[in-house]
């Protein structure tokens, strides 16, 4: 999961490492995202020793390295703190990013690694982006119907909390099923239009203006913002 976020990033534009751990944590959330610099640089290195990234020097201190030596200085001038090495990404890494994203198997569809790939959505194809989206559903709907089957067995012998924290549990699920279906829908309304035998598109099929362009929100963000929550709040037990 580590490796291909930083793949994305970097895919971005190239960063230092303390910038490239901010983005990670504000991409992912301080949850998902539980690294530090102890897993960070790890994998920095072992990315490099791959070929899948660089590690340069920032072009000023290039700039005022060479400066010197043209200069004749017989020593580096001294400055108070070490110059952050930054990490761009190779062709090499932009390929191996390409491929983790279009071989996105059923783990895609867990937690931590959905989000991940939904975050670079923007750089994967229509037909990658749709399969993880309906493995995703598929994971979902499973979470919500044991969930159910729960709350049935369970219901009786429950607190007023034990019970609402159940309903909130099927509450999120379903939510994001139908956040899921919304997508998936838009996705599918991109696709290329079916044409009948005289070359017309057919009506109410899919295509770029079969449905609005919609954003992409956080389903993290989603399910925590209490305002894109259904309304009537808790139920008492």
């Amino acid at each position: 999961m580590l490796e291909l976020a930083i793949l994305g990033l970097l895919h971005e534009s190239p960063m230092h490492g303390y910038e490239l751990r901010k983005r990670l944590l504000a991409l992912l959330g301080a949850i998902r995202a539980a690294f530090s610099y102890g897993s960070l640089y790890p994998t920095l290195k072992r990315m490099r020793l791959r070929g899948l990234i660089v590690e340069e020097a920032p072009a000023g201190v290039t700039s005022e390295k060479t400066a010197a030596t043209r200069a004749g200085a017989e020593k580096p001038l001294l400055s108070g703190r070490r110059a952050r090495k930054v990490y761009r990404l190779t062709p090499e890494g932009k390929e191996h990013f390409a491929q983790l994203m279009a071989d996105a198997g059923p783990e895609s569809a867990d937690e931590a690694l959905f989000g991940v790939h939904f975050a670079f959505f923007s750089r994967t194809d229509p037909a990658t982006r749709l399969r993880i989206l309906e493995a995703r559903r598929r994971r979902v709907e499973e979470r919500r119907e044991r969930i159910r089957e729960a709350l049935a067995r369970t219901a009786e012998r429950l607190d007023a909390y034990g019970l609402e924290l159940q309903r909130h549990g099927l509450e999120t699920a379903e939510r994001e099923v139908r956040w899921l279906n919304e997508l998936i829908a838009t996705e599918e309304g991109r696709g290329p239009r079916r044409r009948n035998d005289f070359g017309d598109p057919v009506a109410g099929t899919g295509g770029p203006s079969a449905l609005p362009e919609q954003g992409t929100p956080d389903p993290a963000a989603s399910a925590g913002d209490p305002n894109k929550q259904d309304k009537g709040g808790m139920r008492d037990g």
